[in-house]
């Protein structure tokens, strides 16, 4: 049988509770698991038991800028100070990459899962997350792409390359956290005070503004939650 997974939707919350919800549900998992491995030491393996993949959060937050460990500073092209000024809030975070932004019409999605439950590595977990989104797009009408050397989703032409979804994670005893940013209908300009995940002068692009009208969030949120547990090889319970 499929492994399950908990489909939740967390609405708009402040990025700093988000992540003491996502550490809450990852200690969690991290404990459910070595109790479970203990149970298997003791008793053998229940072969046909339903096993439990974790929980899969759609949100959107509030004006925020994240930085991951291997950010640098000088990719915050403002002060803290300016941000706050703004209405924004600015964070550093154990997750992989640079800094990014996030707020209002982007459709965030934190996968908090057992990798060993879903028999695959982390490299293929980051595939599967940029082939659900391209799969999402395409729905849409987006021909997007990867671009090798980098993390996300792009969408490239002629015009130049531009970045539709960020991606950073983190992973431990094949448990993840945090995941990937695609922009719906977000004010891109929020961008601008960045060097959007580390590239200077990147270019930065949306669903809204590729097809050129407005869309329905709730609907990226079925159709990309529906292209994930297809490709993780999970249902929702």
């Amino acid at each position: 049988m499929k492994p399950r997974a908990e489909l939740v939707d967390w609405g708009i919350i402040p990025y700093t509770e988000a992540l003491a919800r996502q550490k809450e549900l990852f200690d969690a998992l991290v404990a459910t698991k070595k109790d479970a491995k203990a149970g298997a030491d003791a008793n053998g393996n229940g072969d046909g038991a339903v096993k439990e993949a974790g929980t899969i959060v759609m949100c959107e937050h509030p004006h925020v800028y994240t930085m991951g460990k291997s950010g640098r500073v000088e990719n915050l092209l403002v002060s803290e100070r300016f941000l706050r000024d703004r209405g924004a809030e600015f964070h550093r975070t154990d997750r992989g990459g640079d800094i990014t932004y996030h707020g209002p019409g982007q459709l965030v999605c934190y996968p908090i899962v057992d990798l060993e439950k879903l028999g695959m590595g982390l490299r293929d977990y980051v595939d599967v997350l940029e082939r659900s989104v391209i799969e999402t797009l395409a729905e849409f009408g987006i021909e997007a792409t990867r671009v090798e050397g980098r993390t996300g989703v792009w969408v490239v032409d002629d015009c130049c390359e531009r970045k539709i979804c960020a991606i950073g994670v983190r992973s431990s005893q094949y448990v993840t956290m945090h995941g990937l940013a695609l922009n719906v209908s977000t004010d891109l300009e929020w961008f601008r005070l960045i060097n959007p995940c580390g590239m200077a002068g990147g270019s930065v692009t949306s669903i809204c503004f590729e097809v050129g009208r407005k869309q329905s969030m709730e609907r990226v949120k079925k159709l990309l939650a529906a292209r994930l547990a297809e490709n993780l090889g999970a249902t929702y319970r």
